[in-house]
């Protein structure tokens, strides 16, 4: 396997294909801030791109390509490998050998090496550099984990550490914990807390139970003081409060959205999420009706009524 050269040159951002993005990670604030980067300094670093059927296909610099083109650029600067799609996908971590891949990125590239390039866990491990266990662990941890919560991880509203975390338990209580998670801001430590909670229940059940009653009451591991302050917010403060989540939540999955997020997570986490962002729609619609409602000035009361 040849790495890229130093011969550069620009590429039309419309040559370039993104096969390959379904195996990274590109959170919103990532993206904008490789945006402020590319428009305050210009490119700094060349892609690194191979031929593959039908187009060059990105290996390293996706947030540039995202950026870029949200930015109206027509090129970028890009050295084109010559290696086949099983070593674009070797050369990719080894691009990112000091900017190490996450867990999940590393499992998704080994069951796609391993289920779509049928190379054996032992030649992956050979390319790799790695030890065979190591292989196996990081397949199991994708092939153990339920796609809806890869999906919430791929799309950016669950941390990739959490994630693992969450794989621990069996998939019927996975999807659940992970909506818990998202919903409470729980952080990765107190995840990891819950988790072994309710590994020392006897059955998916019990796990189902204790997760929704969590859902029902405060946050786990939140003072007696804190969960009085919440209760002690007036009406008006509440409000106010969620009007800023709804606010945030939809100015983040806007941008995560409008950076090709269903594009970029693979054809099982983005019909899942598909899903979810059609079932959001009516909820949305209702919400917006009810705020125009809310907002209309109040009928006026005939006189003979008032009387």
């Amino acid at each position: 396997m040849q790495t890229p050269g130093n011969q550069e040159r620009d590429l039309d951002l419309a040559e370039l294909g993104d096969d390959l993005s379904a195996l990274r990670l590109c959170e919103a604030s990532s993206l904008e801030t490789m945006r402020c980067s590319l428009e305050r300094h210009g490119q700094l670093d060349a892609l690194s791109v191979f031929a593959g059927h039908e187009k060059l296909e990105v290996i390293d610099g996706f947030k540039r390509v995202r950026a870029a083109r949200l930015l109206g650029w027509r090129t970028l600067r890009a050295r084109v490998a010559d290696v086949d799609r099983v070593g674009a996908k070797i050369l990719l971590v080894a691009l990112h050998d000091r900017r190490a891949l996450t867990e999940l990125e590393e499992g998704w590239l080994i069951r796609s090496l391993y289920r779509d390039d049928h190379l054996s866990q032992p030649a992956i491990a050979a390319r790799l550099g790695r030890d065979k266990s190591w292989v196996f662990r990081r397949l199991m941890l994708v092939e153990a984990l339920d796609p809806a919560v890869q999906a919430d991880v791929q799309l950016g509203l669950l941390a990739p550490r959490a994630a693992v975390a969450v794989s621990q338990l069996p998939r019927g209580n996975q999807h659940e914990l992970a909506g818990l998670v998202i919903r409470r801001g729980l952080t990765v430590r107190q995840t990891e807390r819950v988790v072994a909670e309710l590994l020392a229940l006897e059955s998916d059940r019990d796990r189902a139970q204790q997760i929704a009653q969590r859902l029902e009451s405060a946050v786990p591991g939140a003072s007696p003081g804190a969960r009085a302050t919440r209760a002690a917010k007036s009406a008006t403060e509440a409000l106010a409060s969620d009007i800023r989540t709804v606010r945030l939540v939809a100015a983040r999955l806007g941008a995560r959205l409008t950076g090709g997020a269903l594009h970029t997570i693979g054809p099982e986490a983005a019909a899942v999420a598909e899903g979810s962002l059609a079932a959001l729609v009516p909820v949305l619609d209702a919400l917006r009706r009810t705020i125009e409602s809310a907002c209309a000035p109040p009928k006026a009361i005939p006189m003979e009524d008032a009387a």
